[in-house]
């Protein structure tokens, strides 16, 4: 009778360890064949949203604001805007006035990244500022919200972005005071902002009257060619350690 029971009792053992072995191999199939799939479109829209959003920290900061960018109308012999430097510091305090950053913050900031070109005159000073959010949703929030595109006459532009000036360049002596003109453009999860003035630092209380001829029409062409690079979505490669598939 014992030995009856002991003979029962492993066939059930072994019912139950091929039960356990059927079980996990279907496990590793499916969990191999999960790993090895291709993925699908959604999760390439996803990890291409991602990438874009990641660009800002995962770029270098000269292909963010690139040594020269071209302007100029569109029928007409392009010219070029230097970069005259790139501002290290990247909060959003430091990045723009304190009104604007009211807005900023409500929808999210993360981070003002800054440059400064020079025209192909060196006449023309623009500083641009690349503000960071979570999402595009964040971004085109805020910048609806944002002041219209330039001061008024004399009244120069503010509230804006914050001047930034680089010593031994033709933007040395541009300040915020100097500041006649602001942009703001969108791309992605980004809002690009521009402020210019002369290279000659007058403040922009000392100007009467607007300028003819659009002096500050580079402007937001240089913001559009960045906004565009920055939130340009490419297809995934999940094989580039950029990629996160």
């Amino acid at each position: 009778m014992l030995g009856l029971r002991a003979r029962q009792w492993m066939v059930v053992a072994i019912v139950l360890g091929c039960t356990y072995l059927a079980t996990s191999a279907i496990a590793l199939t499916g969990a191999w064949a999960t790993l090895h799939r291709d993925p699908t479109n959604a999760e390439l829209q996803r990890a291409a949203n991602a990438e874009v959003a990641r660009r800002w920290e995962a770029w270098p900061a000269e292909r963010v604001f690139p040594g020269r960018l071209s302007y100029g109308p569109p029928d007409g012999d392009a010219e070029y805007a230097t970069r005259a430097g790139i501002v290290p510091d990247t909060g959003c305090e430091q990045g723009v006035d304190p009104e604007l950053m009211t807005t900023l913050r409500k929808h999210g900031c993360k981070a003002v990244l800054r440059a400064t070109y020079v025209d192909q005159l060196e006449g023309i000073v623009t500083t641009v500022g690349v503000v960071v959010f979570a999402d595009p949703w964040a971004a085109d929030r805020a910048f609806k919200e944002l002041p219209g595109a330039q001061g008024p006459d004399g009244g120069g532009a503010k509230p804006a972005l914050r001047a930034a000036a680089f010593p031994g360049t033709a933007s040395a002596r541009f300040d915020d005071a100097a500041r006649q003109d602001r942009t703001s453009d969108r791309g992605g999860p980004y809002v690009v902002l521009t402020t210019s003035g002369q290279s000659d630092g007058r403040p922009a209380k000392a100007i009467k009257k607007r300028r003819p001829g659009e002096p500050f029409a580079a402007a937001p062409q240089i913001a559009a060619a960045i906004a565009r690079t920055l939130s340009l979505r490419s297809l995934p490669d999940c094989e580039k350690s950029e990629w996160r598939c």
